[in-house]
């Protein structure tokens, strides 16, 4: 996650706002779809394989179905590639929507195969591929931005260009994560080898009845999280650049990429964590208020070298900066919530989820559309914060009600007081 934060400063520099807009609008359509395609079987594959004498079978049914799945609808993108490409106003781009559709594909089937590496407790293996596929991201984006022009310029007939435009643009971006999915995907073949492709029609019917919720709940949230970039086409100020404005509102976004980092770093581990010891509910709520303080030590180290931070984007993304500390709360915000939400998870009413994340949903679609016209990318920042705490209050509502965990509420909303006095 550190290594993908050296893409902003490249991105910053040799891109304008309104061509890293396009990327970002991209990214958006990627993280709604992936969650679709998924389906919720990573934790459903946790859930069963808790359960199950043979933990392999889950995982195996599993990634039969979502292989099956994203085949298909790589497919269909293929095929209608630049009809997709000329209705979002991107006509000749249709290698983009092709590009698109295979990241979509591998990280989905990927998804299943590091879910399993979780489960097996390999978290070695885990951050190795994790990194090689990110360094190779970096690597092709290095390649791409600072060779690869050169190179077309000299060998003006090279295969290359059936791929690539000769000149940078957002494309070269969506090509290199398209290439590091590429990488993923090779190094699972040998674990791909020794997995049972077993399918249990018993089973996938229990693991979609539990996982499918989830999944309903999960699309609210990413939409949750990535709606303002996909409503700027619509809702931006009269007279306003919105693929520019949206680059620079992007950009400052990733100085937040701290809190982003642990809160994902912590989410990877403390799933397998709490379905392990989801008995005891003290060690759950001592959980929360270590996160909560570490989240707040992140907010006050951010913020207070906002000043030197700022210089990693470019003198054309700048304009936004002010919005990083309200997304390192609103970040902060959505940890809280992963933690308080595991009450549901536990105790398998997972229908609760979808009452949780589509309220956040209206909270932030009703926000944009009222005020984006005439606060911008503002009105998204607000946004985010508010759908947050909506979720977060009507989360520990239901908690108490459903499967209460002992927070001391007092402690950690004191953690978060002092931090923001600060």
């Amino acid at each position: 996650r550190i290594i993908n934060f050296l893409f902003v400063p490249i991105y910053t520099r040799l891109l304008t706002p309104e061509s890293y807009g396009v990327v970002t609008e991209f990214m958006a359509y990627i993280a709604v779809l992936q969650v679709v395609l998924v389906m919720g079987l990573e934790t459903g594959c946790f859930r069963f394989a808790n359960k199950e004498t043979d933990p392999a079978k889950p995982f195996g049914t599993a990634l039969s179905t979502i292989t099956a799945l994203s085949i298909a609808f790589f497919l269909v993108l293929w095929a209608f590639s630049g009809n997709l490409a000329s209705l979002l106003g991107y006509e000749g781009y249709g290698k983009m929507i092709v590009y698109t559709g295979g990241i979509l594909a591998l990280d989905s089937i990927t998804a299943i195969l590091f879910a399993r590496l979780r489960f097996m407790q390999k978290a070695f293996k885990f951050a190795i591929l994790k990194t090689i596929k990110i360094l190779s991201e970096l690597g092709f984006n290095l390649l791409l931005f600072f060779a690869v022009p050169a190179y077309l310029v000299s060998n003006p007939d090279s295969i290359l260009l059936n791929f690539i435009p000769a000149v940078p643009d957002f494309s070269y971006i969506i090509f290199a994560v398209f290439l590091s999915c590429v990488v993923c995907a090779v190094l699972f073949i040998p674990d791909l080898l020794k997995m049972k492709f077993s399918f249990s029609k018993s089973l996938w019917k229990e693991m979609m009845a539990y996982s499918i919720p989830l999944m309903i709940a999960g699309l609210p949230g990413t939409v949750n999280e990535s709606f303002d970039r996909i409503l700027f086409r619509f809702f931006a100020p009269s007279g306003a650049v919105w693929r520019s404005d949206l680059g620079e509102y992007q950009a400052a976004v990733k100085l937040a990429v701290i809190m982003n980092l642990f809160i994902q770093m912590f989410r990877y581990a403390a799933e397998p964590f709490f379905f392990a010891r989801g008995k005891n509910k003290e060690l759950l709520a001592q959980v929360m208020e270590y996160f909560t303080a570490f989240c707040v030590f992140i907010f006050l180290g951010v913020t207070m070298y906002m000043d030197i931070i700022g210089l990693i984007l470019g003198k054309d993304f700048r304009g936004a900066i002010g919005t990083v500390p309200f997304m390192l709360i609103s970040y902060m915000i959505l940890g809280m919530l992963f933690n308080v939400s595991m009450w549901y998870k536990l105790s398998g009413e997972t229908k609760y989820a979808i009452n949780i994340t589509l309220t956040g949903l209206a909270v932030t679609v009703a926000v944009n559309i009222a005020f984006m016209p005439l606060f911008s990318y503002w009105a998204s920042v607000a946004a985010h914060v508010l759908s947050g705490l909506a979720m977060l209050l009507l989360s520990v509502w239901l908690g108490n009600r459903h499967y209460y965990i002992p927070y001391d509420w007092g402690r950690i909303c004191g953690y978060a007081i002092c931090g923001l006095l600060l």
